[in-house]
């Protein structure tokens, strides 16, 4: 249940946060790596909660920097930060995030910003306001955080679920089917594009740290699974202390380590990229997915909705791939072609091997370009339709620009800010 809520900002208070943007703009990055070192030394349990990659190369602490001094730019118009609080607080719940933790959280990030800034700037005045203003957030991140808690129904923080299939499906992809180990007769029901957290226990960082990471769930709802497909990252060695902050370590792990029948610690479905049902006025717009590399796994599970859902609704799958052998899913994609509705398909190979045919194995040679994908498959001259974009972040700004570009506006565009630091344009 989330407490009462603190009391509000003063105007002078709100003024005085304002007067300080231009200090965090210069200081942020060193205050919010200071915040990490120091809670994280005297509390090592945390180790469990915040992403270990993160922390080595700074990604965290830039993404906290950057959220701050949007917060305080934002102070008297926190409207206009509400999609990166849908964004935050979608990943804390996934993280099982308490709020005993914001306490923790925010007695060491006011004593770094003490310490960062000085007696000068840091004025007895300065940190009341600030003290207000980070209860004012922290309100508000729990409140909703509590009311997606309540949705779950039940599920509360993390469930055992037992690997029941290992399917590679490209190169470099591999999909993990969850079966509860509790409930086995359980329907497993969410949001087409959302998200699971996992948890892995890791024994050589630091004598042995449980950590979670994020992986987009590929199937449709309603079945008796959880299916993530989860992309290995080539060149890591497990266990070797010099790729434990690697991006895809924990990925490593799971094709490595993790085989039919051991078990892994989940939580429930979160995320704010998704397809809502009844979206799109009377449900029979066009569905426009465009997506990169390991992108298509969250579309996937939106493709696969729309399709064994029996709408009739017209549905588009727009991919690139380096080749053949890394593009995911071609089989599952070609079975559903003969549906009624019509799924057209586009796929873009950037480095084709040798013997691999255009028209055959790939549609057109290069990356995804939507100048080279014709109207009648984006569906621009339709405006019911929508867009799901998901890759990595310059490939989705391209695709928002180029789709804006082609008359379609920003509302009808959806895009999976998937990262650490992915807080969405204000």
């Amino acid at each position: 249940m989330a407490p009462p809520p603190h009391a509000p900002l003063t105007p002078s208070q709100t003024a005085i946060i304002k007067s300080t943007v231009p200090i965090l703009a210069a200081h942020g990055k060193t205050i919010t790596t200071h915040f990490y070192a120091s809670v994280l030394r005297s509390n090592p349990s945390l180790k469990s909660v915040f992403n270990n990659t993160h922390q080595a190369t700074g990604h965290q602490a830039s993404a906290l920097a950057g959220a701050l001094h949007a917060y305080a730019s934002h102070i008297d118009d926190l409207g206009a930060l509400s999609p990166a609080i849908q964004l935050i607080t979608n990943k804390h719940a996934s993280l099982c995030i308490q709020p005993a933790q914001y306490e923790v959280v925010g007695t060491y990030l006011l004593q770094s910003m003490k310490s960062v800034l000085g007696d000068a700037t840091a004025t007895p005045e300065v940190m009341e306001a600030w003290e207000a203003a980070y209860w004012q957030l922290a309100d508000v991140l729990v409140a909703k955080e509590d009311a997606l808690y309540k949705s779950t129904k039940g599920w509360d923080g993390w469930r055992d679920f037992r690997i029941a299939r290992k399917e590679r499906e490209s190169v470099d992809i591999t999909s993990f089917y969850l079966e509860p180990i509790e409930d086995e007769e359980e329907e497993m029901w969410f949001k087409p594009g959302q998200y699971v957290s996992v948890n892995i226990f890791v024994d050589e960082l630091d004598g042995g740290v449980w950590q979670a990471r994020q992986y987009s769930l590929s199937d449709a709802p309603g079945k008796g699974y959880l299916r993530i497909s989860v992309k290995r990252e080539a060149a890591i060695e497990i266990g070797e202390p010099r790729y434990m902050a690697e991006p895809g370590y924990l990925s490593n792990i799971l094709h490595d380590r993790k085989e039919v029948g051991d078990v892994v610690r989940v939580t429930h479905p979160f995320g704010d990229f998704y397809l809502e049902e009844g979206e799109g006025g009377d449900d029979d717009g066009p569905v426009v997915l465009v997506s990169a590399g390991v992108g298509l796994t969250c579309l996937m599970s939106i493709l696969k909705t729309v399709v064994e859902g029996g709408s009739k609704r017209p549905v588009a799958w727009i991919h690139g791939a380096r080749d053949e052998r890394s593009r995911a899913f071609r089989g599952q994609v070609e079975g559903m072609k003969g549906r009624d509705g019509g799924l057209k398909t586009v796929f873009f190979s950037s480095s084709p091997e040798e013997g691999e045919v255009e028209g055959r194995d790939y549609d057109v040679k290069g990356r995804v370009d939507l100048d080279r994908v014709g109207k009648d498959v984006l569906f621009t001259d339709n405006d019911k339709a929508l867009y799901f974009v998901c890759g990595p972040t310059q490939f989705m700004l391209d695709v928002e620009s180029k789709l804006k570009s082609f008359g379609v506006s920003g509302d009808r565009i959806k895009m999976e800010l998937f990262g650490t630091g992915g807080v969405p344009k204000v």
